[in-house]
């Protein structure tokens, strides 16, 4: 007697030798308190849609609240969402997703710090039989930051996959170190680089609203060493756990943030100009005026303008187009700008882990400073030369992200190449 599951995938098995599924299933859309990670999703859509036009397309998010599902549904109108999750059972809980899974003939696991849904993606080959792989993935052979550590269970997983293809170099040597045996393995940038959405009504008007003239100010973004998940949902976190965290973060935030400071007071002071003191991530907001905005002297305070709310990312790219530069401790502000042209330096700290080879990787790596290793004098010496040649840093910029979506585009290929069988 067949059990519910067998009846399940033999449903699936018939539905495709009648009419071989063309449909893909990206699973994507990780969380909405940080900006970069709603950006990972409309990036990888818009290489679809530009290499896959044909295709239809469910998205399985973990997370498309606020205001982020109806952007993406404005953006990508025919765009199907498949939320769920797996039961016991191994089968889709909700119809929608049973829907996605009968319809999809292909599974990316969408850009993200590491291989953050391998148990589904191990669900849907398991139950489809049908090839997947990863786009624009982060993978490290120990724990870090939010990537998790390479183990069997995760390399038989991509020792099957039809292509891998990582976020940074790091990343790929790491798959080839490990001796992983995917078909395809290669470097395609974060899906942030092909991030083109704008609200320019919105961002204009903040622009307008805080006096910030286009070319004449900064938009700067500061980060604690490790997240405060604890301070914004519910976590497993003992309270030893939280206590360590805490403990790292106040160790560093006044000097990590000091070297922000350095740039900021050069660049107004030089050039009269603003900064926009902005969040990446919710937390960020409360962090801005202790760490950023308090200590700053009374002539510099007169030319800052501080974000007081959270965004959406397309609201921040409309605003980040008008910037002389955006410089962040945060990875994925920088790169909304990047794809806006705009000239952009990363302070990265250790804690964050290993993308910020990326922008060594696409030919940035001039802008990109290891918190523990660069002076805030460096820091600032740099921001005054990018936003004193500003057509040269432009068309660094733009070379830059060409290469990124280069990269991107010959991955796509594969992934088409896979979809068409």
């Amino acid at each position: 007697m067949l059990t519910r599951r067998r009846l399940f995938c033999a449903a699936l098995a018939s539905s495709a030798f009648a009419a071989p599924a063309k449909a893909i299933i990206l699973r994507s859309s990780w969380q909405t308190v940080n900006i970069g990670d709603i950006t990972h999703t409309p990036g990888v859509l818009r290489l679809l849609d530009q290499h896959l036009p044909e295709a239809t397309v469910y998205l399985w998010p973990s997370s498309i609240d606020r205001s982020v599902e109806p952007m993406l549904r404005r953006a990508f109108p025919k765009l199907k969402i498949a939320k769920g999750g797996i039961g016991e059972n191994g089968e889709p809980d909700t119809p929608e997703l049973k829907e996605a899974f009968a319809a999809t003939s292909l599974f990316i696991h969408g850009s993200a710090a590491g291989v953050s849904a391998q148990n589904h993606m191990h669900a849907w080959h398991s139950t489809t039989r049908g090839p997947y792989g990863c786009f624009g993935v982060t993978v490290t052979l120990s724990s870090e930051a939010a990537s998790t550590a390479m183990d069997p269970k995760l390399k038989a997983l991509l020792d099957g996959a039809a292509f891998v293809f990582t976020r940074e170099t790091k990343s790929l040597e790491n798959l080839k170190s490990s001796g992983v045996s995917a078909k395809t393995m290669g470097f395609a940038p974060d899906g942030t680089f092909s991030f083109d959405l704008r609200n320019d009504p919105a961002g204009d008007a903040f622009v307008k609203t805080n006096g910030l003239e286009p070319g004449r100010f900064i938009a700067v973004i500061p980060r604690l060493r490790l997240t405060p998940y604890h301070l914004i949902r519910k976590t497993n976190y003992t309270e030893a756990e939280i206590q360590r965290r805490t403990g790292i973060n106040d160790r560093h935030k006044e000097e990590d943030h000091a070297k922000l400071r350095e740039a900021i007071i050069a660049y107004v002071r030089k050039t009269g100009g603003k900064a926009l003191l902005c969040p990446e991530m919710t937390y960020e907001i409360d962090i801005i005026d202790p760490l950023l905005y308090d200590p700053l002297p009374a002539d510099v305070k007169a030319n800052i303008v501080r974000r007081k709310t959270f965004w959406l990312p397309d609201e921040a790219a409309s605003i980040y187009r008008h910037a002389a530069a955006v410089v962040s401790s945060e990875c994925h502000s920088p790169i909304i700008a990047a794809a806006q042209g705009t000239p952009c330096m990363y302070i990265h700290q250790p804690e964050d882990g290993i993308k910020g080879q990326m922008w060594k990787d696409i030919g940035l790596g001039d802008w990109y400073f290891d918190v523990e290793q660069a002076t805030g004098a460096a820091i600032a010496e740099r921001l005054l030369t990018l936003t004193g040649r500003p057509e040269a840093a432009r068309r660094k910029v733009k070379t830059a992200v060409e290469f990124a979506r280069e990269k991107q585009r010959a991955g796509m290929q594969v992934v088409r190449q896979t979809w068409l069988g």
